[in-house]
């Protein structure tokens, strides 16, 4: 008889495989293994599952009715709550949300609640399912600035509703970080396409290679082109640094170039003209997803690779799944370490990076416990690249060339409250443009706020 405390195992490729290639990771479950694990699930009268979903997606309606065979409808269940399903089943870290509240968790492994996700999304995906018909009804225009999480989620609404919309993406392709920053291994472009068709089915128009605030201002959007209502959701792009000596040594770059070049333009691939650096002993520094993903490309494209974080392994912000295909695919780890210097050679490449051993100190108001230098603990790590991945910011240029809009002093939209209404009237912001790098699934619940508040502030001047 089966354990019901323990989850159905889910496919995946072997570590010494997919090392070699950049195909997805996962395999998902079959439909016997997914209806099994949906099997485990209590069907909580008070689901805190739900509750601990940033979207509130109705958890143990859409897994009953997969369990028994109903996939359509599960399919329709999701659908209510989340415009990205097939992607969320993917990178949300739902083992601090939903699964982190599953009551099975208590005495076993918590119901594989995004597993399940993805195979319910999977199966409409391949199945070509519209679970919404394209509303006719213009109420009026609005624009969103980004395709990525944010912007998606708040145009589906949107659309849903019946408002034209459209989309201005910086970038040729759509999709924000869903394209530019996660790896085809963990995300599948065309998983992400797909979603971005079913949202031109309901009508929304996506206009790549517009820069906000250069090819055209928000002003300009709102004063001549007639939109009634602006949402910014353009991220945090903008790559910190240490500002330590030789961060402008050739081969020192950000994460966020490295997976740009690898994911939107085919670095990976000898067919595409586009290729990025890789040296043979990369060094990582950072312990985020980002992070994660870096180090995961550069192992994929030869080299030997090895993160450097100035916490140890339990403060690790990364997903705990990321950190264990990381190590299983070969990734080295170097805890309680952190830069000082990358020293180059004679030709201004990298020769190695010298870092100090730290040590945990005592927790600060969120829990997490600081890192403090230990003195002359200096040691060298041989390399000859370096990727930073140490967050990210937003870009200032949306605020800077729109009247009576207002930043935080770190550079983030100031949003005045949790609709995401800013200082400029009609303009409405959220994700990581508001809050900095954070989750796909906390951008898309941002999205999904704005795009109600939106609603009802167009309402209001329809109205009068």
């Amino acid at each position: 008889m089966r354990d019901v405390n323990k989850r159905v195992a889910v496919s995946e490729q072997l570590a010494s495989v997919r090392r070699n290639n950049f195909d997805e990771v996962c395999l998902g479950y079959s439909l016997a293994d997914a209806q099994e694990e949906a099997s485990r699930c209590l069907g909580c009268k008070n689901p805190k599952c739900v509750a601990a979903c940033p979207v509130s997606i109705k958890i143990p309606q859409f897994i009953n009715h997969l369990k028994n065979g109903d996939l359509l409808e599960s399919a329709k269940v999701i659908d209510l709550d989340s415009s990205l399903p097939a992607i969320c089943g993917r990178v949300c870290p739902q083992e601090s949300q939903c699964e982190g509240a599953c009551i099975r968790g208590i005495k076993g492994q918590s119901v594989a609640i995004g597993k399940l996700e993805r195979f319910v999304a999977d199966w409409s995906r391949e199945n070509n399912i519209e679970l919404v018909a394209p509303i006719h009804t213009v109420k009026g225009k609005v624009a969103i600035i980004g395709s990525g999480p944010a912007g998606l989620s708040c145009a589906s609404d949107l659309a849903k509703w019946g408002y034209k919309v459209t989309v201005f993406e910086a970038l040729h392709l759509p999709g924000g970080v869903l394209v530019y920053g996660i790896p085809e291994f963990r995300l599948p472009k065309d998983v992400v396409n797909q979603q971005i068709n079913n949202l031109k089915k309901l009508g929304v128009r996506f206009e790549p290679d517009v820069i906000i605030g250069r090819t055209i201002t928000i002003d300009d959007l709102m004063n001549k082109e007639g939109y009634g209502a602006v949402f910014i959701g353009s991220g945090a792009g903008l790559p910190k640094f240490m500002n330590i000596p030789g961060e402008n040594l050739n081969g020192v770059v950000s994460a966020n170039e490295f997976l740009t070049r690898i994911n939107l333009m085919k670095a990976f691939d000898s067919d595409y003209d586009t290729p990025v650096y890789t040296g043979k002993s990369v060094v990582v520094v950072g312990g985020g997803n980002v992070a994660m993903d870096a180090a995961r490309c550069a192992i994929r494209l030869g080299a030997n690779v090895k993160v450097v974080y100035r916490r140890s392994d339990a403060e690790l912000p990364a997903r705990a799944e990321e950190v264990h295909h990381a190590k299983e695919e070969g990734v080295e780890f170097c805890f309680l370490s952190n830069p000082v210097q990358v020293r180059g050679d004679e030709k201004g490449w990298v020769k190695d990076l010298e870092c100090v051993k730290m040590q945990l100190g005592e927790p600060d108001s969120k829990g997490r416990r600081s890192s403090e230098v230990i003195p002359n603990s200096e040691f060298i790590v041989p390399c000859d690249m370096v990727i930073m991945s140490l967050g990210t910011s937003p870009n200032p240029l949306v605020v800077n060339t729109t009247y009576g809009l207002t930043a935080e002093k770190w550079g983030g939209v100031y949003v005045t409250d949790a609709s995401g209404a800013t200082t400029r009237t009609g303009v409405f912001a959220g994700g990581d443009a508001v809050t900095g790098a954070a989750t796909v699934i906390l951008a898309m619940e941002a999205g999904r706020k704005a795009a109600k508040a939106i609603d009802e502030y167009l309402k209001k001047i329809l109205s009068n």
